[in-house]
């Protein structure tokens, strides 16, 4: 073998190892990157007023705590579900106990049970506001006004609502879904324009009512006044003619006769007119 073809070989070789070090380095950083996408892919944090549904091939196999915590990458997912109080407002329309159209719009406010995360998911899912409140404000709120006249549930507001918060919360916690406290709200109840007239035509009957025996009133009051001041103006006669007739009468007159004399004299003193009032004995 000649040196040239000697030199060609170990060229090849050189080649050939340097490849096979450029392969296995770039085996070795795939298999590390890998590694560590697979351990960030791992470890995940749940933020605070959640809870993690760990699934397993798509089975529920465990509710997460807040914070930092770890799955088998490939193999487990998980989906973070918010498990503080929200709100939601449903229409409701329903028939009074006398037949009267009502409408009203319940508002809720509401939150999942952490506790029952897996049988809430696994039964109903996590849809519940569509599936489950809207439902349950419906159905309790025809039952409970369907109990009222259309003028009790204006004057008795606050049965009607205790009700309804007793049979709403009842109701969703076998949803696993907890109302949280003074979280029902109901808006005035609307009734048909007909129903609406009728309403205000009983209070301005009302009120007319109201006035006439005010003024009845008030003319009797007026009667008795004037009837209690003529009777004491009787009285005060009764008692004037008792003293004149205890006094003879004369002294009475002459009594008067001076308290309504001016202090003049008549022009005349002879013939058969006496004085007035003076008694010369």
């Amino acid at each position: 073998m000649s040196w040239e073809e000697d030199k060609r070989k170990r060229e090849n070789m050189e080649r050939e190892a340097a490849g096979k070090k450029i392969v296995k380095a770039s085996i070795g950083a795939i298999i590390a990157l890998f590694l560590l996408i697979t351990g960030c892919s791992a470890a995940y944090t749940i933020d605070s007023g959640h809870r993690g549904i760990l699934f397993t091939f798509g089975d529920v196999t465990g509710i997460q705590q807040p914070g930092l915590n770890f799955k088998i990458p490939f193999i487990q997912t998980i989906r973070e579900v918010d498990v503080r109080v929200r709100k939601v407002e449903s229409p409701a329309d329903a028939a009074s106990k006398d037949m009267q159209s009502v409408s009203t719009t319940v508002a809720l406010n509401y939150s999942l049970s952490p506790e029952k995360l897996r049988e809430l998911y696994s039964e109903i899912g996590l849809d519940v506001e569509q599936r489950v409140i809207a439902t349950r404000i419906q159905e309790t709120v025809k039952a409970v006004v369907a109990r009222y006249t259309a003028e009790e549930l204006i004057t008795q507001r606050e049965n009607v609502r205790g009700e309804m918060v007793s049979s709403l919360t009842k109701q969703l916690l076998d949803y696993h879904i907890i109302v949280a406290p003074g979280g029902i709200q109901i808006t005035n109840f609307d009734f048909s324009a007909a129903f609406n007239k009728a309403i205000e035509d009983k209070q301005v009957a009302e009120q007319q009512a109201q006035k006439a025996e005010n003024d009845l009133r008030r003319i009797e009051v007026e009667a008795t006044q004037r009837i209690t001041q003529a009777k004491g103006e009787a009285e005060a006669i009764r008692i004037q003619a008792d003293a004149i007739r205890a006094q003879g009468g004369r002294e009475y007159v002459q009594l008067k006769a001076i308290e309504r004399w001016d202090g003049k004299l008549p022009q005349y003193t002879g013939g058969s007119a006496p004085l007035p009032f003076i008694d010369v004995r």
